[in-house]
């Protein structure tokens, strides 16, 4: 039997938050106050890989750091959130990413510098990590610059070992929301874009027109909705689950949360309908402390917060 749950590729570096209510940086020197500023653990694959060890998943980590400080600070909070990182590799040849969010109570802007994630390679990637897990996902796929026309063949190895899949694109910096993606997308189990992403990679503003597309390319397609909640859709079966009413500090990897909670219950054999609401539960009870890991949820709470649910007066439209 596998030891582990889940495996996460994806990219590694800290979050530097600046907090305030209008973060707008003003050039010519000028110099501007913010609220808050905290170093904390960051990126999209790395804040997932986290809530899915609150949860209980046995969760392992695979992604290249340089061997400096800002790579031992990532490395060593994620160790101690449960995540194995014993196939994580340090290259003294890069230097770790870095990225710093402008956060308002209900959007923020990001700043990264990507260093060693661009160069994470399939050289990196042990098999025998596959062989020990039930499941794969991969994050950040417009970041993973090397990596990317590999994907393919991975997540085919990866059928082959008895393992499902996932992705998680995130946002695309060079604007053009392709980068080979159909192909990675044939190979997939279960796609976890937002909004936005799934309208910018089907090319489609409708959100019905570009959840048919590309609910026709993968088998489980997830459309992460911010504070309306998200919608699923598998086969022929559509289900919406609203976001929990909470008081939101910040919303820095709300949507990674949400992965976590959504794959809990994907990994774990539930219905689509119970996965989509313990992925929003998880997503929205993140938003309670500042960074993407803080106010993530154990199991028992996230399903304590929807049994007594006061959901969020955001709705879809025929939701």
């Amino acid at each position: 039997m596998p030891d582990l749950d889940l495996i996460v590729i994806g990219e590694i570096n800290p979050d530097l938050i600046l907090r305030g209510p209008e973060l707008i940086p003003a050039f010519g020197q000028v110099e501007q106050t913010v609220d808050d500023a905290t170093l904390t653990i960051g990126s999209s694959s790395v804040i997932m890989a986290c809530g899915a060890a609150r949860l209980g998943l046995r969760t392992a980590f695979v992604g290249l750091v340089g061997d400096d400080q800002l790579g031992c600070f990532m490395l060593d909070a994620m160790q101690r959130r449960k995540v194995d990182v014993s196939a994580c590799v340090r290259d003294r040849a890069y230097k770790t990413g870095l990225s710093v969010i402008l956060s308002q109570p209900q959007d923020r802007a990001i700043l990264s510098y990507l260093g060693a994630t661009a160069a994470l390679s399939m050289k990196h990637i042990d098999p025998v990590m596959l062989r020990r897990a039930r499941h794969l996902h991969v994050g950040s796929y417009f970041l993973l610059e090397a990596l990317q026309s590999d994907l393919p063949a991975l997540y085919a190895q990866a059928h082959d070992m008895g393992l499902s899949t996932s992705l998680d694109t995130n946002w695309d910096p060079l604007g053009e929301w392709d980068s080979g993606l159909a192909r990675v997308l044939r190979e997939c189990d279960v796609f976890l874009p937002n909004k936005a992403e799934a309208q910018l990679i089907s090319r489609r503003q409708d959100l019905r027109e570009a959840m048919e597309l590309l609910s026709s390319q993968v088998p489980v397609l997830v459309v992460k909705l911010g504070a309306e909640g998200a919608r699923a859709r598998q086969g022929k079966e559509t289900v919406y689950a609203p976001s929990l009413k909470v008081s939101v500090v910040d919303t820095t990897g709300a949507g990674d949360s949400f992965d976590a909670g959504f794959l809990y219950g994907y990994v774990n054999g539930w219905c689509l309908r119970e996965a989509l609401q313990l992925g929003c539960a998880c997503g929205s009870l993140s938003t309670r402390a500042p960074g993407g890991t803080e106010g993530q949820p154990t199991l028992a709470q996230a399903r304590d917060a929807l049994a007594h649910a006061s959901y969020s007066a955001h709705r879809t439209a025929g939701a």
